[in-house]
């Protein structure tokens, strides 16, 4: 494949960039308090096809939130793992499409089933699944957001709500 810089690179080397932006995204106190889980052989494709509709997609990577290494918001005890780890899925979804791939985030997954499946400690959640691969569908128009999402009105308030 192609990358912006017109330098061709392997299967291997459009995987380990993907997960490289994750291993470079913030997290709270720099714990990095997430796992993942890289599965692409058909037999653990189809694992996760127990628990979750992955679209077909030759990748797959389930994001886990490490509770042991967890930073805890100290005056109400908030445990932020699971905004770091879809923090490192954004990452790593932004990073698919510069090379050119399609990425899908997956909630919709039966965690008690991925986690017997794949045998994951009690410490570990699987927060979501990321599918990735080439798209087979013609990229949206840009402005499809005008239709789809909220006015930025609606969004945005300025010093109170």
């Amino acid at each position: 494949m192609a990358s912006s810089t017109g330098i061709t690179l392997s299967p291997k080397e459009v995987r380990e960039q993907i997960l490289e932006a994750a291993h470079v995204a913030p997290t709270a106190a720099n714990l990095q308090p997430v796992r993942l889980l890289v599965v692409q052989s058909d037999e653990g494709l189809a694992k996760i096809g127990t628990a979750a509709n992955i679209y077909g997609a030759p990748l797959a990577i389930i994001v886990c939130a490490d509770h042991k290494k967890a930073w805890v918001r100290p005056f109400d005890q908030k445990q932020t793992c699971d905004i770091d780890a879809s923090i490192l899925t954004d990452h790593m979804m932004l990073q698919a499409a510069e090379l050119g791939l399609g990425s899908v985030w997956i909630c919709y997954f039966k965690p008690d089933v991925l986690k017997k499946a794949f045998d994951l400690p009690d410490h570990l959640e699987p927060v979501n699944i990321l599918a990735v691969g080439y798209s087979n569908e013609e990229a949206a128009a840009a402005d499809r957001f005008d239709k789809t999402r909220i006015p930025v009105e609606q969004l945005v308030s300025y010093e109170k709500l």
